[in-house]
């Protein structure tokens, strides 16, 4: 029989990835993909990516925020385990508050040819990974000039010695030499929520040696206790900057005196315990989520607030407007985002807005559902009025309604997360798609490397891979900005671009399995014409064919394709078959269309 009497076969897939049941199931339907999105019903690859800086900052960053000062100029403000930042334009900036300052006398030894300097300093309570500013201008070891720096400890001998690597060598051993001072910046935190141990965690058996079971007087070397990572929150006061690592206080970033550059100074009177913050529109409020309440104790279910239009006052009194409120529904407060007319709080197990009536309550809290809490601390967001969030085993939204958001990837996604490290996961919005997307790393990883993206307006789910640990929209730069798990500050999907730091970037969409017609006959398929948008790249295709649903697979290609490409000639044979396309050259961009393939019926041998 000769292709002449084929039957043209139209590929025409429904948006979006569908993976809740087997890909023969999904009949019709696109499956699989990585670094796809659908407009219109249609598969295209994504945008790529460019450093902003190309300095890496130190450590991974957990919040993002963006904005213009009252001269608009753009800023962007991060913090990590490390660090705090502000990227002014130029450069990432350290902004990390300063906590306990000390005077060096004779405080520095070194060794000859050593880059090592000890420091002398009295009951310091650093650890190794901490950072110091040092300022002195006195040689020590011969040539050593420490200047004004910040310098990590890289190891600690006791509670009055630790030890710094200089940029340049000794020339001589000197001992208790050199003066200056020296300022402790905010301590490091810790990059992943650990698992607890010791003697707290874990099962007690006393006298029975049990695997996962432990006796009196013993440590138990694993337990389900998590011992948080170092989380930060972020949020404007006008053009300046209001920020809490979680569990600390709270610290203010002044604008105005970044020329020297300034370092973010604490709120004294804020609570000795915040788990994130943020600041109420129009009201203007400083929130506090999980905080130690005016009476000094803390609790993880407190909202407390300051006085509105004042930051530095957190006193409740007749002349104020700060306050309190324990919520009741969960055992601590995750997140919150502002939204349309109210503030929207999550604890571990309910949903509550939080909406400003003035004097004498100031906020009124009402509770908008329950078994929908959040999975993370910025796993929530809003878009137009509307919240997303990802609990620890579904999505939801809220449009004033509590909603489950019927998902064609939820398996696939919460059978490949790491539910040790969930409080990473970052939801972000990308105005320009029309999209949701949810940061999280995978069951392998113990660090975001994948995301799931929501379009609410063409209501379908994709997926993927990426090193993301943050995302902002658009609003103030012309795209999306992230913070990569590589410690680098990029601009996201910048016009034009499809590359990532020039460097190819691999995305496919693949088909689940499709046949002729229902039924065992065998298809023959002999010719694809493809219908793509293009740039000036070179994409590729291709069949893989089988008989039976889990029976060996024969794959055809892959088969080239550019702007002048008519056709593609083949021969493939199979009772059911799939279609994968992707980028095969640097910087293409390619969207499908109405591709056919040419088939027919053929024999059984």
């Amino acid at each position: 029989m000769s292709s002449t009497d084929g039957t043209l076969l139209k590929l025409n897939y429904q948006a979006g990835f569908h993976r809740e049941t087997t890909r023969y199931t999904e009949e019709g339907k696109w499956y699989d993909g990585d670094k796809v999105r659908f407009r219109e019903g249609r598969p295209e690859n994504l945008r790529g990516w460019a450093k902003r800086v190309n300095t890496p900052f130190d450590g991974t960053a957990r919040d993002l925020r963006i904005w213009s000062d009252n001269n608009t100029r753009r800023l962007a403000a991060f913090g990590t385990e490390k660090k705090l930042y502000v990227y002014d334009g130029n450069d990432n900036v350290d902004i990390t508050p300063i906590v306990s300052s000390t005077t060096f006398t004779s405080a520095f030894a070194t060794q000859a040819t050593s880059f090592l300097v000890s420091v002398s300093s009295a009951s310091h309570n650093r650890v190794i990974g901490d950072f110091v500013l040092i300022s002195s201008s006195t040689t020590i070891g011969g040539s050593i000039v420490l200047g004004t720096s910040v310098y990590n400890i890289i190891s600690v001998t006791d509670n009055n010695n630790f030890t710094i690597s200089a940029a340049t060598a000794a020339s001589a051993t000197q001992t208790s030499a050199g003066e200056g001072t020296g300022q402790f910046l905010l301590e490091t935190g810790s990059n992943i929520a650990i698992a607890g141990l010791g003697f707290g965690a874990g099962v007690y058996n006393a006298g029975v040696s049990v695997t996962g079971e432990r006796a009196w007087n013993t440590a138990a070397s694993a337990s389900n206790i998590i011992l948080q990572g170092t989380q930060w929150s972020l949020d404007n006061w006008g053009e300046d900057l209001i920020v809490c690592r979680r569990g600390g206080q709270i610290y203010y970033w002044d604008r105005d005196a970044a020329a020297i550059p300034a370092r973010a100074v604490v709120v004294t009177a804020s609570p000795a315990q915040s788990n994130s913050i943020l600041v109420s529109p129009n009201d203007r409020h400083v929130i506090s989520l999980g905080a130690t309440g005016f009476a000094t104790d803390y609790s993880p279910l407190r909202v407390r607030w300051s006085d509105q239009e004042d930051y530095t006052n957190w006193t409740p009194s007749v002349s104020s407007t700060s306050g309190e409120v324990e919520l009741t529904d969960g055992t601590r407060i995750i997140g919150g985002v502002r939204s349309r007319n109210q503030i929207n709080i999550w604890t571990d197990k309910s949903m509550y807005g939080m909406t400003y009536v003035g004097n004498p309550f100031v906020f009124q809290f009402r509770q908008l559902g329950t078994n929908c809490g959040l999975l993370g601390q910025h796993a929530c967001v809003d878009y137009d009025g509307r919240a997303f969030w990802m609990s620890d085993d579904n999505f939801y939204s809220f449009d004033g309604q509590v909603r489950n958001l019927r998902s064609t990837v939820r398996r696939y996604v919460f059978d490949n997360i790491n539910f040790n490290q969930l409080d990473k996961v970052y939801a972000g919005v990308n105005s320009e798609f029309k999209e949701i997307i949810w940061l999280y790393p995978s069951s392998e990883s113990i660090e975001c490397d994948s995301y799931v993206i929501y379009n609410p307006e063409e209501n379908h789910w994709v997926y993927g891979t990426c090193k993301w640990t943050t995302f902002k929209d658009r609003n103030v730069y012309d795209n999306t900005i992230t913070t990569g798990s590589d410690s680098y500050l990029y601009d996201n999907e910048p016009v034009d671009i499809y590359t990532g730091d020039n460097e190819t970037i691999p995305n496919f969409c693949e088909s689940s399995d499709f046949d002729f017609e229902e039924g065992m006959d065998m298809i023959f398929i002999d010719k694809i014409i493809p219908d793509f948008e293009f740039n000036d790249g070179t994409i590729a295709i291709k069949i893989t064919t089988k008989q039976y649903p889990t029976g060996p697979e024969t794959v055809k290609g892959p088969y080239y394709i550019n702007a002048g490409t008519r056709k593609v000639d083949l021969r493939a044979r199979g009772r059911q078959a799939r279609v994968r396309v992707s980028a095969a050259s640097n910087n293409t961009y390619w969207r499908w269309g109405a591709v056919r393939i040419s088939g027919q019926r053929d024999g059984n041998r």
